[in-house]
């Protein structure tokens, strides 16, 4: 048993015990962080397997922003789960057993893990691996497939994104009266003095990081979805250390909300552009004479309408249960 081997079955037997810890604890403090440790434990078995790109954004959604949006639902909602008297375990627990054996029996005509004769490998990976360099001119083939071979399927994925967005605001919109500035409660600067002046020092090289993420996704991990949750993640702690009514004045809320939608926009731009130069909707080619370039220059403009429309839709998230939550405070 070589090296590797070892590692991936300490890292699954993590996961295992993780979840179940997940599922048994009470404290839901506890769980979250369980959690962002799931996450993180899953991204560290994503690079044992090669797919530093899925480990990437696991890293930066699941054990990052994910975890932050569940500690700023407690917040409203308290620590600890309370269970009604209708609450059937065993009942759950069949179902889940039930669904468990469904999945496991629908795994039974796939092919052997790893076995070259599968029809992945013989049909679209050889294609995506062997021709994406000549046609696409990328580096990273997995940016040359979730950008150009599958657009359509990742524009589809934006607008999604985006609906959830909608459906926060939808959900938690309610008429906010102005207060004064003296009930906003923000701390005082002495409390957390140490903590505000790293911050300082580390947002800047955070939204660095995030412009390199975003446009170094052609040759390695990385990309609009990635970059958009490190952006985000900049102005979640300007948020958490400076106080909401401050980070609202850094960031309009108004102006968030059009850029969500402008993200959106950039992207399928694109697909019209291709499709009013006589090409197939998203077919880059048609933005260039030479249609390597013209994927680049597609390929570009949608990682950037990614790019905005994450920040922006993570950003509208927080924003509404912090904001929620601080009217809730002010009412108490």
């Amino acid at each position: 048993m070589n090296m590797e081997t070892v590692i991936n079955m300490v890292l699954l037997s993590l996961l295992v015990v993780t979840a179940i810890a997940i599922v048994r604890i009470k404290d839901l403090f506890a769980a979250a962080m369980l959690a962002g440790i799931y996450g993180l434990l899953s991204a560290s078995f994503f690079v044992m397997m090669d797919a530093v790109d899925v480990a990437f954004t696991e890293a930066s959604v699941g054990a990052g922003i994910s975890t932050l949006l569940m500690l700023t639902t407690l917040a409203m909602t308290g620590r600890f789960e309370k269970i009604s008297g209708n609450y059937r375990p065993r009942l759950a627990l069949v179902l889940v057993a039930l669904t468990g054996a469904l999945l496991i029996y629908g795994t039974l005509d796939m092919p052997a893990f790893g076995t070259a004769a599968a029809p992945v490998h013989e049909h679209v990976a050889p294609r995506y691996l062997n021709d994406s360099y000549a046609e696409i001119g990328i580096p990273n083939a997995v940016t040359s497939v979730l950008a150009s071979y599958r657009g359509f399927d990742t524009f589809g994925e934006v607008v999604v994104i985006f609906t959830a967005g909608i459906g926060v605001l939808a959900l938690l919109m309610r008429a906010e009266k102005p207060t004064p500035r003296t009930q906003t409660p923000t701390a005082s600067m002495h409390e957390h003095m140490v903590l505000r002046i790293v911050a300082k020092m580390l947002i800047p090289l955070i939204l660095l990081f995030g412009l390199y993420v975003q446009f170094h996704g052609e040759y390695g991990p990385g990309g609009g979805f990635q970059a958009g949750v490190i952006f985000a993640s900049a102005f979640f702690l300007y948020s958490m250390l400076f106080g909401l009514s401050e980070a609202r004045k850094v960031v309009n809320h108004v102006v968030v909300q059009i850029l969500a939608a402008l993200g959106v926009l950039l992207y399928g731009s694109v697909g019209i552009v291709s499709l009013m130069n006589g090409k197939n909707f998203l077919d880059y080619s048609a933005l260039s004479a030479d249609a390597v370039h013209g994927q680049h220059l597609g390929i570009l403009a949608i990682e950037l309408g990614v790019g905005i429309t994450v920040t922006t839709v993570m950003i509208i998230i927080f924003f509404a249960f912090s904001g929620r939550n601080q009217i809730e405070g002010e009412k108490d």
